[in-house]
């Protein structure tokens, strides 16, 4: 059976790998696993959790209003149309990851998004499909039932792929599921596992 800490502030149970600090806890708390319909930020979900290969989430999320500033609060339209110098200014901004492959994919995606979301009529309807427009529930008893990637983030990496998005591997996918709530894999008692039902 996993061990799930306790918050002596609130006394509160909650997952255990949200209690670095009061960043993280709050983001557990009001954020991951919350059911998102909100196109925009459906793709400020995705462009962060591009940006997390090869990192934790952590990391992204107290860079996070850094890259809100870097990317233009993270508006499509704009991003599309950056060049070789935004990118060389992204390259040399310390608030965000400095990774030029995932500034170009950024770029990318954001073309891909705009279109699927011009074919689909929103990009929620796109994403969505892949959990059949509803939560998917996984019962974490302990650290042993953590998936990293399901059948349906496997099915979302190959379609992301197919349409031209750049690193959106499955387990990238399933983090990004997690985090939209198109999953929800809180330990089964944390608090959150009500609320997210």
């Amino acid at each position: 059976m996993v061990k799930v800490s306790f918050d002596p502030q609130d006394g509160k149970k909650r997952c255990e790998w949200c209690l670095k600090d009061e960043l993280y806890v709050k983001y557990h708390d009001e954020e991951w696993g919350i059911p998102v319909h909100e196109d925009a930020i459906l793709f400020e979900t995705l462009i962060l959790e591009t940006f997390q290969a090869g990192l934790s989430w952590h990391t992204i999320l107290k860079k996070r209003e850094g890259f809100r500033l870097a990317f233009d609060n993270f508006d499509a339209k704009r991003i599309e149309g950056y060049g070789e110098n935004e990118v060389e200014i992204l390259l040399s901004n310390p608030g965000i990851i400095r990774h030029r492959g995932k500034i170009e994919a950024t770029i990318n995606n954001a073309k891909q998004y705009l279109r699927l979301k011009a074919e689909n009529g929103t990009f929620d309807k796109y994403i969505w499909q892949f959990t059949d427009y509803k939560t998917l529930e996984i019962n974490v008893e302990s650290w042993a039932d953590v998936q990293t990637t399901t059948r349906q983030s496997d099915a979302m990496s190959k379609s992301l792929k197919k349409e031209g998005f750049k690193f959106v591997g499955s387990t990238i996918c399933m983090a990004y599921m997690e985090a939209v709530g198109m999953v929800s894999d809180h330990f089964h008692d944390c608090w959150c596992v009500r609320t997210s039902l």
